[in-house]
């Protein structure tokens, strides 16, 4: 085929894409909603050591490993990036998004920010967005209509999430999750439009 003639049928060339946002915003919300839509996404599981809550289920939700287990990991290099967040260490699993970018899908990270700034550090191509809510009164509503958290952690979460608002520079795109269908389709749209970019597309082509 001629350089000079566009590649015919569908691409989905493979990158990461990270979805990032204070606690409370939506994260799993919206992420689950690109996951319904959208088959060849592949979601990251990350590990942590805080414990689950009543909801969460080992290897869906979370890793709930203990933090001996978690530094033995950090320090074999099995982590794509790892942080303290809100007093306990999270991280993403190297190898199934290694493995699935070589398989051509798209892995789909739900990071704090320290770690979708690191993914951008190492993977360069990685897409990120950043979940914003619609004010921080709507983002305390949230957090206190989940009923997972202390009156404590509820203040830290929201004392974290003033300083990580401001990471939203640095991210590709930010989207505001008001409606949580519209945030879905916001984000999807921006997945959809990166498949397309020709300088994806001519890389993808070369493979």
């Amino acid at each position: 085929m001629s350089a000079d003639t566009p590649p015919f049928g569908p691409r989905k060339p493979p990158f990461c894409l990270v979805v990032s946002g204070p606690s409370g915003v939506g994260k799993n919300a919206v992420c689950d909603g690109l996951l319904a839509k959208d088959a060849t996404l592949a979601y990251s599981v990350s590990a942590t050591t805080r414990p689950p809550r009543s909801d969460e289920r080992e290897g869906v939700d979370y890793h709930f490993w203990s933090e001996d287990r978690f530094r033995k990991e950090v320090d074999a290099g099995h982590f794509l990036e790892s942080a303290e967040v809100h007093g306990h260490l999270y991280g993403t699993p190297r190898g199934p998004v290694e493995r699935w970018l070589g398989e051509g899908k798209t892995p789909l990270l739900n990071l704090d920010v320290q770690g979708g700034r690191s993914v951008k550090r190492l993977l360069p191509d990685a897409v990120l967005v950043f979940l914003s809510p619609p004010s921080l009164e709507e983002l305390e509503r949230r957090l206190r209509t989940r009923n997972a958290d202390t009156e404590a952690a509820i203040a830290r979460r929201l004392r974290d999430a003033r300083e990580e608002l401001r990471a939203w520079v640095d991210y590709d795109y930010q989207v505001v999750n008001d409606a949580l269908r519209d945030a879905v389709e916001d984000v999807w749209g921006i997945l959809r439009a990166e498949r397309a970019r020709t300088a994806r597309v001519r890389a993808g082509a070369g493979n």
